[in-house]
């Protein structure tokens, strides 16, 4: 295969790398309440917040664009701390509503402003995000949760996820620690957001509707919450098959649309059937069926 060709299939399939780590780490923001038994849906309003702060801070002032990514990566964290003061008392399926009310909230606050001009958005956005600026981030996010797994707040995180009053009985402050969680993952869906909005050239509050929260949870449930790294393999493989399911309709001469949508329910139903804990447990999964075979034959 030529440079030439290979340069080609780069630049085909460069816009999919990058939202492969963008989700990845959309995903992560999830996955941090997650890991404490919390489901938060205010990811997208989070990832508003940091988008349209990035891009007023680019238009209106001459800061660098690191500074510009640390307010919009602090901001939501900001945020998410007097939001979570009241809505993390509340449990299970009312958290979810609580928080998806949050991000519409946040989402029609920006549609009724007239300097984010309205639902049409803010256009023309200067392209400030490179492909290293968005595994940076993404390797950073991941860092910093594989510090907290092993970690004294990993192991209180875990006690409140699977039993939250027995975890208080025994002096961990669950409060403390599902607001915190709740901060980080908002700095990280902020972060996506503003490395979003200066790649692809725009912000419009459509991009922050419940469908793009409901994204994020499908790539965390299918990659699986057991292990840190587990929402980026769901991010990973999700954002990478509709492009596969392009080629390939396209080769059969169907529409790629339906496809998409089969295939995407149809891997959905699988995980959830055929392997609960996600698609990253398949190879631990697969290791112990082969160590039981090597032990039914010894024996």
């Amino acid at each position: 295969m030529s440079l030439e060709s290979l340069q080609d299939i780069w630049l085909t399939y460069q816009s999919t790398v990058a939202f492969i780590g963008l989700n990845g780490l959309l995903a992560l923001s999830v996955y941090t309440t997650l890991s404490c038994g919390q489901l938060s849906l205010a990811q997208a309003g989070f990832m508003a917040i940091g988008a349209y702060a990035s891009t007023i801070l680019t238009f209106h002032t001459g800061l660098p664009f690191a500074v510009n990514l640390a307010v919009a990566t602090l901001l939501p964290a900001l945020v998410a701390i007097p939001l979570g003061l009241p809505v993390l008392r509340l449990k299970g399926v009312f958290l979810a509503i609580a928080t998806i009310g949050f991000g519409e909230v946040v989402r029609l606050f920006f549609v009724n402003l007239d300097f984010t001009n309205g639902a049409l958005g803010l256009t023309a956005v200067p392209q400030r995000t490179s492909m290293w600026m968005i595994y940076a981030a993404l390797g950073a996010a991941l860092f910093v949760l594989w510090r907290i797994r092993g970690s004294r707040t990993g192991h209180a995180l875990e006690a409140i996820r699977e039993d939250e009053p027995a975890a208080r009985t025994m002096g961990i402050d669950a409060a403390r620690y599902k607001l915190a969680m709740l901060a980080l993952g908002a700095s990280f869906a902020g972060l996506a957001g503003a490395l979003e909005a200066h790649y692809t050239y725009m912000v419009s509050p459509s991009t922050y509707s419940f469908s793009r929260v409901v994204d994020m949870l499908v790539y965390a449930v299918v990659g699986g919450t057991g292990v840190f790294y587990g929402p980026v393999v769901g991010a990973t493989f999700l954002t990478a098959l509709p492009e596969v399911l392009r080629e390939v309709s396209s080769r059969i001469g169907l529409a790629p649309g339906p496809v998409r949508l089969f295939v995407n329910g149809l891997v959905l139903l699988l995980v959830i059937l055929f392997l609960p804990e996600g698609i990253s447990s398949l190879p631990r999964r697969v290791r112990g069926a082969l160590q039981a075979r090597r032990r039914a034959r010894a024996s």
